[in-house]
């Protein structure tokens, strides 16, 4: 059941800037339950609302997973491979790129999605590789990898 409060009110009076409406009685009257059409239209509209919702939030997690910003390829000796996560369990791993022997690497933070191909850099550790990689930006979560590069493929190694 609804409640609706009505003010009444006398005159108008004039305030510095702004008419000031005085308050002299407060009354409370009941209001009858919304019709049943309007109460259909609203859960009907609210159900549609809330499909579409979870519609488009898959429309573009399914686009932002299978188009990729960019690809290619990188180079350097791999530092770490591991495998992280409280709820999703991601491998992330790390490069040194080194473009002249003596200076600081680069480094460069990469997931991988494909346990295979996981298990077959990890082998390499400490060893120089060359990786296939894809970027894929806006992610909506991390639970997807922790950094925007995922390595596809193990490309050659030395």
């Amino acid at each position: 059941m609804g409640l609706r409060v009505i003010l009444t009110h006398g005159r108008l009076r004039p305030g510095s800037l702004f008419l000031i409406p005085v308050v002299l009685s407060c009354r409370i009257v009941n209001l009858d339950p919304l019709p049943s059409a309007i109460a259909r239209w609203l859960k009907r509209f609210l159900l549609f609302a809330i499909v579409a919702s979870i519609v488009v939030a898959a429309l573009y997690l399914a686009f932002a997973l299978n188009w990729s910003y960019a690809e290619g390829e990188r180079a350097g000796y791999l530092q770490k491979l591991s495998h992280k996560g409280w709820i999703c369990k991601t491998y992330e791993g790390e490069l040194a790129m080194s473009s002249v022997p003596g200076l600081a690497p680069i480094m460069w933070n990469f997931s991988v999605r494909d346990e295979a191909v996981a298990k077959k850099i990890n082998a390499q550790l400490g060893k120089k590789i060359v990786v296939h990689y894809r970027e894929y930006r806006n992610l909506p979560t991390n639970c997807f990898g922790e950094t925007a590069y995922f390595v596809d493929a193990l490309v050659s190694t030395e």
